[in-house]
């Protein structure tokens, strides 16, 4: 679907998923009636559908994952922050990256967090934390223009492991919004240039991306992230709304490693659902 007006194609890819619920209601249809030609002309949406989509569905054994990282944008109207750091603790990661930490809440996340992450770093509504030393914290210029000064939802930092220094990103782009002229994504996009342009320039080979990017790997509009990136190959984990899930556009990406599964965790106080993702270093 062209992107030209309203910008329909990433609006459609944000959900790309959810068209196979139409082909299986029809091939409901098809059975009721006992049509063989409706059964045949909807061969060829299924197979499309499950080339796309259906490898996300099946098992495949990756191997013990190295790292463990959760992904959560806690919502700057979340009434519980300290419940939220300790329901993120319990999942046992190695490195948490929140998004919209406010200046009342994030004490409460570092004070929660201290203890199993003495590792921090805070970058205006983002932060990352972390079992491992953090070196070369800086904040992450991916404004739009025509926003103001005090926005900064971007942070790199180099974590010292076992393995290695690994370059960490956390990222918050921009918000979409569906009005009758279309699909307003223009500043995500341009966000996500910048976003793209600085993991391209990144040093060290083998980078971790977290964040909210508000949309899904298949939407085009992210295509400076996600054309050099690996994402999961297993796993729907569809994080917001919390309350319906119904795509996944909290995201853990991977530069010359791999993302062995991905998991939503149980809802917190956000409106969207945490995610973890176990990840294998190494091409």
């Amino acid at each position: 679907m062209p992107n030209t007006v309203g910008r329909f194609g990433s609006l459609l890819e944000t959900f790309l998923p959810w068209l196979g619920l139409p082909v299986l209601l029809m091939l409901g249809l098809a059975l009721l009636r006992r049509s063989a030609t409706a059964l045949v002309a909807l061969l060829l949406p299924a197979a499309v559908w499950a080339n796309l989509f259906g490898g996300l569905l099946l098992d495949e054994d990756c191997g013990v994952p190295d790292i463990m990282a959760v992904q959560h944008n806690v919502s700057d109207e979340n009434t519980d922050p300290v419940g939220t750091a300790r329901a993120l603790i319990r999942s046992a990661p190695d490195l948490i990256a929140l998004q919209e930490l406010t200046p009342s809440a994030a004490p409460l996340y570092e004070t929660v967090l201290a203890s199993d992450y003495p590792h921090h770093a805070v970058r205006g509504t983002v932060g990352l934390w972390s079992k491992y030393p953090l070196a070369d914290v800086r904040s992450l210029d991916i404004k739009p223009e025509g926003i103001g000064d005090d926005w900064s939802r971007g942070l790199r930092s180099s974590a010292q492991t076992p393995w290695g220094d690994i370059a960490v990103y956390v990222a918050h782009l921009p918000s979409v919004r569906v009005r009758m002229s279309g699909f307003s994504s223009g500043r995500r996009d341009e966000s996500a240039g910048l976003l793209g342009a600085a993991i391209a320039a990144e040093e060290l080979d083998e980078v971790i991306l977290l964040g909210d990017l508000n949309s899904t790997v298949d939407d085009r509009g992210l295509a400076p992230v996600t054309s050099q990136m690996n994402s999961a190959r297993r796993g729907f984990a569809f994080s917001w709304p919390a309350a319906f899930p119904l795509s996944r556009i909290d995201h853990v990406l991977t530069r010359s490693a791999t993302v062995t599964g991905i998991r939503t965790l149980p809802a917190t106080g956000s409106d969207h659902l945490p995610i973890a993702a176990g990840i294998k270093l190494g091409p």
